[in-house]
């Protein structure tokens, strides 16, 4: 394998990576939410938007102008 397709290929990776990542937390928060009958701890909630915006980060850093920042704006 190329160095550059090596390169190409981890940044796919991170950058799915950074999708899945933002989606379970959003699942975690859905579920809480659920079991709880109410909103997550706001200190969650807090901790999980640095969490996101730091894989949105990598994976912009890697995979600029993708969807996923749209698509993160969403969810909060």
């Amino acid at each position: 394998m190329k160095e550059t397709e090596t390169k190409e290929m981890l940044a796919d990776l991170v950058w799915l990576n950074a999708v899945i990542a933002t989606e379970l937390i959003q699942i975690t928060e859905n579920t809480s939410a659920i079991l709880r009958k109410s909103a997550p701890p706001a200190s969650c909630l807090t901790e999980h938007h640095a969490l996101r915006e730091t894989a949105l980060a990598m994976a912009e850093k890697y995979r600029p102008g993708t969807m996923l920042s749209q698509h993160l704006t969403k969810h909060q």
